[in-house]
């Protein structure tokens, strides 16, 4: 299999136009949240904006069990299902198991919060209304892929799943692309995320895509707005698209080099590779036994390599050495 199936991509559009709708209805009724009167006038449309996001909840969950089925059946496979997915019972809660209505009143909240701590109300108001924009399309979005996952865990044929990475996904997306789930792995995701699961069979878990792959299909543009600039020039440059991306978890300002660099924390742990490497590496100068060694180079990102190297053959050294390339 060289891509998602045709099933997937149109439940990953579907899916993604379902959010879309669910935000623009949203938006328009908080509209009628005055910056005056936030908690009555939130009162009046609250009802509203809850039976707009049910519906798109229920919506999204809907087709599940139709999808699977099609999925599997491009892949070659008889569905077999073992029972039937019922889609009201993911809508009116939210992903962390809290009343929908309950997370629904967190944007009236922080309109509040932000006028008391002194910000204009219209700043205030717009943080609200950006939260209700993200609880809006992660919710809806969280109900359709909760449904799908119940009907890859309840189906006979399936084995688990797939991610299938949705245009415009972030780089900790793009990683996960293509990568081979057992059906009781909870999917990964974030707000905004619109990927989706796609089934696989006992007689074909190949990865739709691979993150590479992904990465090179972007445009140069595109490249830097997904992974950062230096990031993306790290990754033409042969860089480790995983180690790069997962640089990015622990960052921390350091002094080396005789300055102020950024660096990572990932992989700087006694088991870390970047840890093992250097520990090998001075022991190999003799600067130190397996014993003593103790890591005092902070494991530098991308953009620091970038500015402190002088040509290619050192970027390209400087990669290799902290752990971006092999």
């Amino acid at each position: 299999m060289s891509g998602p199936t045709q099933a997937a991509a149109a439940r990953a559009r579907r899916q993604e136009l379902l959010a879309l709708q669910a935000v623009t209805a949203v938006d328009e009724l908080w509209r009628y949240v005055s910056p005056r009167r936030i908690t009555a006038s939130w009162r009046v449309v609250a009802d509203r904006v809850l039976a707009v996001l049910v519906a798109a909840q229920m919506a999204s969950a809907q087709g599940a069990q139709e999808y699977v089925a099609a999925s599997l059946e491009e892949q070659g496979a008889a569905s077999e299902p073992e029972g039937r997915v019922n889609p009201a019972a993911f809508a009116g809660f939210a992903a962390d198991g809290r009343a929908l209505s309950s997370l629904l009143d967190l944007p009236r909240i922080t309109a509040l919060t932000g006028i008391a701590s002194g910000m204009p109300p219209g700043a205030a108001l717009q943080a609200g209304r950006s939260q209700l924009l993200r609880i809006a399309s992660s919710e809806v979005a969280d109900a359709g892929r909760s449904a799908s996952g119940v009907a890859i865990a309840t189906n006979r044929r399936a084995t688990g799943y797939v991610r299938v990475v949705a245009g415009g996904a972030c780089s900790r997306c793009v990683i996960l692309a293509g990568l081979v789930y057992g059906s009781a792995i909870a999917f990964r995701r974030h707000p905004h995320c619109h990927c989706v699961h796609q089934p696989t069979t006992r007689g074909n878990r190949t990865p739709t895509v691979n993150p590479r792959s992904y990465f090179n299909n972007l445009s140069a543009a595109d490249q830097d707005r997904t992974f950062g600039v230096a990031g993306a020039r790290a990754i033409r440059d042969g860089g480790d698209i995983f180690a790069i991306v997962n640089a990015r978890r622990g960052t921390y300002t350091a002094t080396a080099y005789g300055r102020r660099v950024r660096a990572t924390s990932e992989g700087t742990t006694r088991r870390g590779a970047f840890y093992q490497a250097e520990r090998r590496r001075a022991v190999a100068a003799g600067q130190a036994t397996r014993a003593n060694f103790r890591l005092r180079t902070p494991r530098l990102l991308p953009e620091e390599i970038y500015e402190l190297a002088e040509d290619h053959a050192e970027v390209l050294a400087m990669l290799r050495r902290f752990g971006y390339m092999r």
